[in-house]
């Protein structure tokens, strides 16, 4: 199943169709033409050809329902604020930090929350019950792909609808944690700026100074979102899982990822290693293009939900 290398894009397309994605969904999606028919042909075969394929999914495919991402051109945080993400040392070593944390978090999580999953999901879910997708791996923390029904399924970063206890490693589900902090913080109201891709709003210091945060209920530790922060390591238990599922397939795609973030790049250079064939759905380019042997720049969910399972 060895495939020409090629990039596809649609220049001025001739015969452009609307796109999938709601109007009010489209804010953190960046412009992009619609994928050609001669590109959908390219990985409709590349999918067919694969009989246990492994999918790799990262935040282009969320913000098609509504989750902006990091690094998008123009769309991203990184294009629309110099606000970084919390990283983990001080997450762990600033009560400060922790409270600043929480508070956007409080606040952003009803919107946050609510997010569905759009066409993109929903294909490869069906896929999964056809037999096709034999895993997936997400480096989102949305719980998206859950929430469509995916079971073959590992959330390499974790889960942002996840808490746990630093001290005794206690899972607890964030919509508990939600109403423990309105009971800590009945009279508490701030001004929300605008979202952010982990979950919480934009808000200034002197808005959260007041914020409280309970500890863990059952050792009095430090809570946190089960999900690998900035400077973080994924768990190697959770490596080795994915890199076993990655053996027993026979064609990667990489859907919705720069790939920027080495934890999962690893798997795609374990795919090239392999010899395996890998196909990249992505608008803008990833650091995996030089070992793709077919690239499309398209909108995830319009470009997935009009592939034919045959």
């Amino acid at each position: 199943m060895r495939l020409p290398w090629r990039v596809v894009t649609s220049p001025s397309a001739p015969a452009r169709r609307a796109s999938s994605v709601p109007a009010g969904k489209l804010d953190f999606v960046p412009a992009c033409s619609t994928a050609d028919v001669h590109s959908r042909e390219l990985l409709q075969d590349f999918v067919t050809r694969a009989r246990r394929l492994f999918v790799i999914s990262g935040a282009g495919l969320s913000t098609e329902s509504g989750i902006p991402d990091y690094r998008s051109e123009g769309v991203g945080l990184y294009a629309r604020t110099d606000r970084r993400p919390m990283q983990h040392a001080e997450f762990v070593r600033s009560a400060k930090s922790r409270q600043r944390y929480w508070a956007r978090n409080f606040v952003g999580w009803p919107q946050f929350s609510s997010h569905q999953p759009n066409n993109a999901h929903r294909a490869l879910q069906r896929w999964e019950d056809r037999g096709k997708l034999h895993w997936l791996v997400t480096q989102n923390v949305d719980a998206l792909h859950s929430k469509a029904g995916q079971k073959k399924l590992t959330e390499l970063h974790g889960c942002a609808h996840r808490v746990m206890c630093l001290g005794c490693g206690a899972i607890t589900a964030r919509e508990d944690l939600q109403r423990r902090f309105l009971s800590l913080n009945p009279e508490w109201t701030a001004q929300a700026g605008a979202v952010a891709p982990d979950g919480d709003v934009f808000l200034e210091d002197e808005q959260v100074l007041n914020f409280r945060v309970p500890s863990c209920e059952q050792c009095g530790g430090i809570l946190k979102p089960e999900v690998t922060f900035f400077g973080d390591t994924v768990n190697k238990a959770t490596v080795q899982l994915v890199h076993d599922r990655l053996a027993e397939t026979d064609a990667v795609l990489v859907v919705g990822s720069s790939l920027q973030v080495y934890s999962g790049y690893r798997f795609l250079l374990a795919a090239s290693d392999r010899k395996m064939p890998v196909a990249i759905l992505n608008i803008g380019p990833t650091r995996a293009d030089h070992l793709a042997q077919l690239k499309v720049i398209g909108r995830c969910g319009d470009v997935l939900s009009a592939i034919r399972l045959l």
